[in-house]
């Protein structure tokens, strides 16, 4: 089993959505306008972030599904 392009990009989206959410629930422990803005941006990115991981994994999938 080889690694490849695609599977070292699904790997690193992985972690940057679980970086970012452990990011996001520290600043849950701050109080304050600013930490409530900067938890809606992380909210935000997280989304994003994520949804490039699905496409990513669906990617994946279809490409397996046609190579075998």
């Amino acid at each position: 089993m080889t690694i490849g392009p695609l599977n070292i990009a699904i790997f690193v989206a992985i972690a940057i959505v679980l970086v970012i959410l452990v990011i996001g629930i520290a600043n849950l422990a701050v109080t304050g306008e600013k930490a409530r803005s900067r938890s809606n941006q992380l909210m935000r990115l997280r989304v994003v972030v994520q949804f490039i991981a699905v496409i990513l994994l669906m990617i994946g999938f279809w490409l397996k599904s046609k190579t075998g």
